[in-house]
């Protein structure tokens, strides 16, 4: 799922590094602490009062901070990685995806296959309710599945419902997924479509269903919508009785911080609980601070990084959305060969990451085990061979004003430069690229965005010539290998405007091929095409770097293989500090 430096979604290998833990005493919450400073100064919190416990007379409220907020509160149509940690919490799925990378059923009970695997019949579980009071049924999961279905406006969701051949409610509270093709991950096509009530939903048609804000946000998790102020806070309140399990703490406080210095601050003063992230340079100082323990390792979502190229040829140009002004060098795969020759991977990790990371190579994250393709050779740092490479093509430098041209003497190659205003790597990262790139005669212009303008001037209108942005990956290659299809170009999916008939034929074998080391090996030859056309640079797979306060809430899931404080393996079972 996309797309924060994103989205985000999940993980399978890899042990989670634990780097520092510092005792202390147990501060208190008061009704004062809670209170929502919207600001982006960091204040010292009133711990003064009873206790952060639920006989204390007051809510126990953990507050966690952040740097960003969710684009909407609409599933269909998000797609920043804010907005899924919070359907994650308030909405429920048909399966759960376990920290170990397992699954497990949610919103039923069990499931019946059919031998020729086309069918799936799902027990729902009696006594489901939404948010609201209503029952849940399988009336709503089947409602739910056939609007992801059929919303051609919903940009990622529908994804996962490309072999459903239908889905029906039967009187017994079964659904039944009937499938066009038996396919091998049914688990992790149906985690991330979260089932919304029907007599809510239900009553809205055509472009109402996506320009619909869902802002009261009636779900079946466990924990619901109370308050919501964009670019600001949102306040969730805990469902103790929920059917699975409810969470122990009463409600949780998600609050903004743009300038990421004051989200730091706001973990050491004691204004929030935890950081789901932080500025790499925090690190050093954070590992020595008093009741703070810093953790690092594998995200929940593993993490890609991608240096994105438009690319698109003018007859995939979209002809609705389209505006199509992406430099024409970019479309030359010399010119991008060039680029990532001319592009130090290495210095980018040691001077943005502090190290904390991992070489990039394809847009299938090295954490998905088997699945990566790591016979591969990435292009070598080498700026003389990226020089020779343009210089053979054409691009010439003809006037000596240090940036080359296209081959006939017009269109210099300097390129505008984007990234989402939120992300706390993109800016050093941009400014190491502009100096590599202007080794090899390569301007850029470097221009920081609104995560829903840099969105707007993406994809489907290919507004731009290069994005620093990255995705959170499934479980399951499939959503990421989809990304580079021809007929994702026109639905906002696509964020490079790649086309390769070769490509776009093995991926519908692999989505149905039932052995899995035929699929993996299909999966490797798709990753080692999109690797020689040079449709992304990947600089890296960085590692998550969460930090919280041990004097408010212990029980925090740091050795399970992966880290995601704001998921609720942890915020299901934290409890404060007594």
């Amino acid at each position: 799922m996309k797309k924060k430096v994103i989205f985000r979604l999940w993980l399978f290998l890899l042990l989670a590094g634990l780097l520092v833990a510092c005792g202390g005493q147990a501060d208190t919450i008061t009704d004062e602490d809670t209170a929502i400073d919207t600001t982006d100064t960091a204040t010292e919190s009133d711990d003064t009062g009873t206790g952060a416990s639920s006989d204390s007379g007051g809510p126990v409220v953990l507050r966690i901070g952040w740097a960003g907020s969710p684009d909407t509160l609409n599933p269909g149509t998000a797609v920043l990685a804010e907005a899924y940690t919070l359907f994650e919490l308030v909405y429920d799925s048909m399966y759960q995806l376990e920290l170990d990378g397992t699954y497990s059923l949610e919103l039923a009970d069990s499931v019946d296959v059919s031998e020729d695997g086309l069918t799936y019949t799902y027990h729902i579980r009696d006594g489901i309710t939404f948010h609201d009071g209503e029952p849940l049924t399988a009336e709503d999961v089947a409602f739910s599945y056939n609007l992801y279905t059929t919303q051609e406006d919903f940009p990622f969701l529908p994804v996962y419902t490309g072999y459903f051949a239908s889905v029906e409610a039967d009187d017994s509270n079964n659904v039944v997924i009937t499938l066009t093709d038996a396919i091998p991950n049914i688990e992790s096509q149906l985690i991330f479509l979260y089932v919304l009530p029907e007599h809510i939903w239900g009553s809205l048609e055509g472009a109402a269903v996506a320009e619909f804000e869902n802002e009261a946000m009636i779900g079946s998790g466990p924990f619901k919508m109370v308050e919501y102020a964009q670019n600001e806070f949102v306040r969730l309140e805990g469902v103790k009785d929920h059917f699975v399990k409810g969470p122990i703490i009463d409600e949780a406080v998600f609050q903004t911080f743009e300038n990421q210095d004051a989200l730091v601050q706001a973990l050491r003063t004691g204004q929030v609980d935890m950081i789901t992230e932080m500025p790499n340079t925090a690190v050093t100082s954070l590992r020595n601070e008093e009741n703070i323990e810093l953790v690092t390792g594998p995200p929940l979502s593993p993490s890609v990084t991608d240096i994105i190229f438009n690319q698109t040829a003018p007859e995939n140009c979209p002809p609705d959305d389209g505006v199509c002004t992406g430099h024409a060098a970019l479309q030359d795969r010399q010119v991008r060969l060039a680029l990532a020759h001319a592009t130090d991977k290495q210095q980018i990790i040691d001077v943005v990451l502090l190290g904390l990371g991992a070489p990039g190579l394809t847009l299938i994250p090295d954490s998905l085990g088997v699945f990566y393709n790591d016979s591969l050779e990435d292009y070598a740092y080498d700026p003389e061979l990226a020089n020779q490479i343009l210089d053979e093509a054409g691009y010439l430098d003809s006037d000596g004003d240090g940036i080359r041209e296209m081959p006939d003497g017009s269109n210099p190659l300097n390129f505008r430069m984007n990234w989402p205003s939120d992300s706390t790597n993109a800016p050093r990262m941009a400014e190491l690229l502009a100096s590599m790139w202007a080794e090899v005669g390569v301007g850029t212009q470097l221009q920081a965005l609104d995560p829903d303008a840099l969105t707007s001037i993406c994809c489907p209108t290919f507004d731009f010539d290069v994005i620093l942005w990255g995705w959170g990956s499934d479980p399951d290659p499939n959503f990421l290998l989809s990304v580079m299809l021809t007929e994702e170009i026109p639905t906002g999916n696509s964020e490079t405007g790649y086309s390769n008939p070769t490509y776009d034929e093995l991926y519908r074998e692999q989505a149905v091929e039932l052995d899995q080391d035929a699929r993996i090996d299909i999966v490797w030859e798709m990753q080692r095409i999109v690797h020689e056309d040079v449709v992304y640079i990947i600089p890296f797979y960085s590692q998550s770097v969460q930090a919280y306060r041990t004097d408010r809430f212990t029980g925090w899931q740091t050795d399970a293989g992966k880290i995601a404080l704001e998921d609720p393996s942890s915020l299901l079972v934290i409890e404060p500090v007594r």
